[in-house]
Formats: C-alpha cells, sequence, structure tokens
C-alpha cells in the first residue's frame, strides 16, 4: 500500500455503499444511517467534490459498477453485506460485555462514529495509515467529534500495534473488547498477519472477539478471486495496494490456534461467501 497516499481502496468502498444506496433493496442490508454519514464525511474530510458525490448516488454510477463486476464477481452488492456483518458483531460484542471497540484500517467507515452516541459506556477506537487518518480526522471534526471515539494515525507496518495501543491512556489491555479488520487482511504478508493477530490476542481480555473478512486461497495458493483472478491481482499491484495473504477456510481455526484465539464459525455465518470474501470471528 502506497505509504504517503491515503488508500485508493478506502474511498472507492466509501464510493461503493454510496451507489448501493441506490438500490431500494439495500436499505435492509445496509446499516442504518450509514449512507448519510459516509456522504458527510466524504465531503467534509475533501475526499470527494459535490459533482462525484452525486454520481455516486444515481442509478448510472450502479449500472457502471455492475458493468465491472465480472472482475470481482459479486463484489459490489458484498461491501453492504460485510459492512452489516462487522456492525452486528461490534453490537453483539457490546451486549456480551465489550466495553472497547477497536476497529483496524478503518478507512472512510462510519461505524464508530454512528454507534459511539448509542453507547456512552464503550470507548471506540480508529487506527489507520496517517496519509488516510488525516482526511478522516478532518471529516469527522466538521461532522462533529465524539468524546468516546478516538482516532489514532499510525502506520502498523512500522511500528507494533501493541506499543501503539500503551501510548494511548484509555485503552485497558485487561477489559473485554470487540476487534474489526475489514477489508485489511489481504494486504499484509503472512507474516504480518499472523504477527497482527498474535498481538491483537495479547492486548484484549477474557471473552474479547475479532471479527474480520479474508481472501480464500485457490489450488495454486494464491488469494482466489474467481475466474479472473491473474488479472485481479495484477490491477491491484498496479495500483500499489497488492493482496498478499490468503487463507482456506478449513485452515482458518488452526491457524487461530497458533496466534492464540479459537474460531467461532457459527458467528461468522459458517461457509458462507459474500463476493470474493469470507467473514470470520475468533474468540479469547
Amino acid at each position: 500500500m502506497a505509504r504517503e497516499k491515503a488508500s485508493r481502496t478506502a474511498y472507492k468502498v466509501a464510493l461503493n455503499i454510496m451507489a448501493l444506496g441506490s438500490k431500494p433493496e439495500m436499505d435492509t442490508i445496509l446499516p442504518t444511517g450509514i449512507l448519510e454519514a459516509t456522504e458527510k464525511l466524504l465531503f467534509y474530510s475533501g475526499a470527494v467534490g459535490p459533482k462525484t458525490l452525486k454520481w455516486s448516488k444515481s442509478n448510472r454510477a450502479v449500472s457502471v459498477y455492475y458493468a465491472f463486476d465480472w472482475i470481482l464477481p459479486g463484489q459490489f452488492e458484498a461491501f453492504a453485506h460485510r459492512k452489516a456483518f462487522c456492525e452486528r458483531q461490534v453490537r453483539d460484542g457490546i451486549d456480551r460485555g465489550a466495553v472497547q471497540i477497536l476497529i483496524l484500517g478503518a478507512g472512510y467507515d462510519t461505524l464508530g462514529w454512528r454507534l459511539a452516541p448509542e453507547f456512552p459506556g464503550v470507548t471506540f477506537f480508529e487506527i489507520d495509515h496517517p496519509a488516510t487518518h488525516r482526511l478522516k480526522a478532518k471529516g469527522i471534526e466538521a461532522m462533529g467529534c465524539r468524546e468516546n471515539l478516538i482516532l489514532i494515525g499510525e502506520d502498523l507496518g512500522r511500528r507494533k500495534l501493541l506499543d501503539v495501543l500503551d501510548s494511548v491512556v484509555l485503552w485497558e489491555k485487561t477489559s473485554q473488547a470487540l476487534i474489526i479488520a475489514e477489508g485489511l487482511l489481504m494486504y499484509l504478508t503472512p507474516g504480518a498477519v499472523l504477527n497482527l493477530f498474535s498481538q491483537c490476542a495479547r492486548i484484549v481480555g477474557d471473552g474479547s472477539r475479532m471479527a474480520f473478512s479474508y481472501i480464500p486461497s485457490g489450488a495454486d495458493g494464491r488469494p482466489d478471486a474467481g475466474p479472473w483472478t491473474g488479472l485481479v491481482l495484477w490491477l491491484q499491484k498496479v495500483v500499489g495496494e497488492p493482496w498478499l495473504w490468503s487463507i482456506r477456510p478449513e485452515e482458518l481455526g488452526p491457524f487461530l490456534e497458533g496466534a492464540g484465539w479459537k474460531d467461532r464459525p457459527a458467528h461468522s455465518g459458517k461457509m458462507r461467501k459474500h463476493g470474493v470474501e469470507f467473514y470470520g470471528v475468533a474468540a479469547r
């Protein structure tokens, strides 16, 4: 991922969400308030201008996204399911006693900003690359800061998560937490993914969970994006955000145990796939 530029993928996902809002049937899947909040964040952060926002909400934009959906079959609508999955996990985690929510690589996601007022006794933390963080923080300030939402700009490729949270006074390593890693793991090397899960296991208390999305591995060991995998992997490399990690669903349990977690397939929907991604939930 480009070091000094805001994430292109985060930008793409946010516009994708806006386009999905133009499809009437998506209102039963997309979390309440996500469309309005995402539009405000994109505009106030300066990431998108009025013309682009207007276009992204049009039927024409929907047609364009569907026209390119053949490259990543089903991924256009899958972003709605992914957002819904993450919000369900956060709400369920809070119901089960989580008092800390940590969102890794949040991009232009609005989950923390939207839920913070609803759960004043829970502290929401977001960590993202400084380039993306700067735009996000600018947008959140214009929208209205939340006392229990803490935005942290750090490059976890250069600084350990353990060290980052050691410097955050409000983070409690012994408290129950829910960690979200949405659309993140595929951009990390295999060693970095294992290290991330291992570090996450050391910063949370008993009863904590970690919810994430991941790309499955194909027979050749590469990330499997469907019939056009070779093209997809090449395009990701060209834009500077290559996919580096994937795993077969049946190998996920042993992998998580090796990192200090236990697999919870019943909570992730077992082996159901949306677009090119699976969802996972791990527990401490």
